[in-house]
């Protein structure tokens, strides 16, 4: 059986290679380069880390001997991703473009490039597992629970999970790193990436700013009842439950509590202002591809390192469910995941509304 390995030029992808090879697939390398030097504020001339991956990702492929391939898929992106992104900050919604990659690009564009390559498998170095019963396919928690990524693939689906190894999820971290060091790969001690790739030096609103050509328009904070208590530096620039960096002289403390685009005001309120106990959730996946009759109890997670939480998930149609907290929960935000759990297995997720 042949197997795509998706490289990012880190040490888990590098792993995950090896690990298929030795599991008998016959693996072909390859890395999509998702945007260009300019997409991310950088000079032409910049070398950035984006061309050092890829020269890692071939590295390890050249000593594991097998094919290796550069996707230029940048359009897409664009116009999936980053797009996106900057419409959801001009809504005053904040995005998760790293769940909207592995969506659109991992598990869609990657997919229709593995059948032409004529390729049964796509592989992974995310920390997350793939078991099969009678029921069908499931996606879980990796073993490593500081590592788990299984919150980030909530959209994946039976056809996905049939067709996608992830052969790190039985793996810690340290373990990942031993097998990089005996096989004598040059990332083996290469450090996670920590930001959006495309935002490299984590200041969304200046790549906001860079792709649109606008500069952000200032308005007013408000309280609950409509005072004005300041001016802020444009929505693009805030996001709820945010406190610091409001450049306020209060006598009190404050938090972002709504952001209203239409008329570019932000609500500030005290902390309490911030819990709720409701969520909606819509464009949900039910990851067994069915949701059920009924109301059901689990534990769910409204960002990626939060601790579960108790939940009663109510199903309104078959991409849409409420989600009702047994504790209120803070800073309930506009456009970033919800996924549910039942012990160490994913059901499913969806974007909070």
């Amino acid at each position: 059986m042949r197997a795509l390995i998706a490289m990012s030029g880190g040490v888990d992808s590098s792993v995950a290679a090896k690990l298929a090879i030795n599991n008998g697939y016959e693996c072909v390398g390859c890395t999509m380069k998702l945007y260009q030097n300019a997409d991310a504020g950088l000079s032409r001339e910049h070398t950035c880390c984006a061309l050092n991956d890829v020269e890692d990702a071939r590295s390890v492929a050249r000593k594991l001997k097998m094919p290796y391939y550069v996707f230029n898929f940048t359009d897409d992106f664009r116009s999936k991703i980053i797009d996106k992104f900057i419409s959801s900050y001009e809504s005053g919604i904040t995005p998760n473009p790293c769940i909207d990659c592995n969506r659109y690009m991992k598990f869609a564009k990657l997919f229709d490039r593995a059948k032409i390559l004529n390729c049964q498998y796509i592989v992974t170095g995310h920390y997350a597992r793939i078991t099969q019963d009678v029921s069908g396919y499931h996606l879980k928690k990796a073993l490593d629970s500081s590592k788990d990524q299984s919150y980030v693939l909530y959209s994946m689906t039976q056809q996905q999970l049939a067709h996608t190894l992830f052969p790190l999820g039985l793996l810690r971290k340290t373990e990942t790193r031993k097998i990089a060091e005996e096989n004598g790969f040059r990332n083996a001690h290469k450090p996670d990436s920590q930001d959006i790739c495309f935002v490299p030096d984590g200041d969304y609103a200046k790549i906001i700013e860079l792709h649109t050509g606008k500069k952000s328009t200032q308005g007013k904070f408000i309280d609950a009842e409509g005072n004005i208590l300041g001016t802020h530096n444009g929505i693009i620039h805030y996001t709820i439950g945010q406190h610091t960096g409001l450049g306020l002289s209060l006598p009190y403390a404050v938090y972002v509590i709504r952001i209203n685009p239409a008329n570019n005001t932000i609500v500030l309120g005290p902390q309490e202002d911030l819990f709720n106990n409701k969520a909606l959730v819509n464009e949900f996946n039910w990851i067994s591809g069915k949701p059920p009759k009924d109301s059901i109890r689990c534990r769910a997670k409204i960002r990626y390192r939060q601790p579960e939480q108790w939940v009663k998930v109510t199903p309104k149609s078959n991409e849409r469910v409420e989600l009702t907290f047994d504790e209120p929960q803070r800073a309930i935000t506009p456009g970033q995941a919800a996924v549910i759990y039942d012990g160490d297995e994913v059901l499913g997720g969806g974007v909070i509304v």
